[in-house]
Formats: C-alpha cells, sequence, structure tokens
C-alpha cells in the first residue's frame, strides 16, 4: 500500500480529518524529515560543502547512484565521483530541489520523486531524481539515487 502524501494532505484539509490517528502523524513526520534531509542537502551544495551533501546517503559499497550513463556502487565510489564532476564551488553552482512526491512505502522506506536544477554562471542544467531512502540505524538515508 502507498501512501501519497498529496492524499494524505488532502484528507487533513477534509470535512473528516478529525479521524486522523497516530499512524498519520508518524507519517507526516518521517516525510518532514525527508525534506528536511533534502533542504539540508541542497544547502550544503549551494555552500561548495559535497561532503555534507553526502552526509544523507547511506556511507556504504551497496549505495548505489544512477545516471544515463553509469552505475556507481559505494559511498566512496559516488563521492569521487562528484568531486570529478564539481571540482570547486564556482562548478557546483546553485542546486534547487522540487520535491514533486514523498509516498512512503513502509515505516522503514520511502521513494522521493523531483526535479533539479544546478545553476553555473550562465550554465543551466536539469532533470529528475528518484530517491530511495531507507532508515537505517533510526535515520533516513539515501541508499539509491536515479537521477537523470
Amino acid at each position: 500500500f502507498f501512501f501519497s502524501s498529496r492524499r494524505r494532505h488532502t484528507r487533513l484539509q477534509g470535512d473528516w480529518s478529525s479521524d486522523v490517528c497516530s499512524s498519520d502523524l508518524a507519517i507526516g513526520q518521517d516525510e518532514s524529515e525527508i525534506q528536511s534531509i533534502l533542504t539540508r542537502q541542497q544547502n550544503a551544495w549551494n555552500e561548495g560543502d559535497i561532503e555534507g551533501f553526502m552526509g544523507y546517503y547511506w556511507n556504504s559499497d551497496s549505495l548505489r547512484f544512477m545516471t544515463k550513463e553509469k552505475v556507481t556502487f559505494g559511498w566512496r565510489n559516488t563521492l569521487e565521483r562528484y568531486k570529478k564532476s564539481y571540482p570547486d564551488k564556482q562548478r557546483m553552482g546553485r542546486l534547487d530541489f522540487n520535491v514533486l512526491s514523498i509516498e512512503l512505502l513502509s515505516s522503514e522506506s520511502a521513494l522521493v520523486t523531483g526535479q533539479w536544477k544546478v545553476t553555473a554562471g550562465l550554465a543551466v542544467s536539469e532533470g529528475h531524481f528518484n530517491l530511495l531512502f531507507r532508515k537505517k540505524q533510526q535515520r533516513w538515508v539515501i541508499v539509491l539515487d536515479h537521477t537523470s
């Protein structure tokens, strides 16, 4: 069963919002935590802090980062890929996320779909992403990033 954040917000604003139970509140808290992670990632990127940006990825050799070109396995390899593509703050530019949906798949996993845009001087790159979050040791982390 998929939980749609749009559906849940509609429900909370509807006439029967008094029927909200504690599990709905926990779902809202998880969504807020994930949204906060994305905001902190965006802020770290815009400060030129790739390590800070990567701090929300699962620090494991099992992390997967996928683009249209290739699949990169592992936290360290993903960090090195970012550093090679964005060697300094100027090349990193300004990152903006537009989260389209956060769907809780279970109490331990969530799927985030969104758009990204990096503006570096006159150059603009943009695309879409799907992030699979898992709760590891009571902390939400990205275990799979498919960005194109």
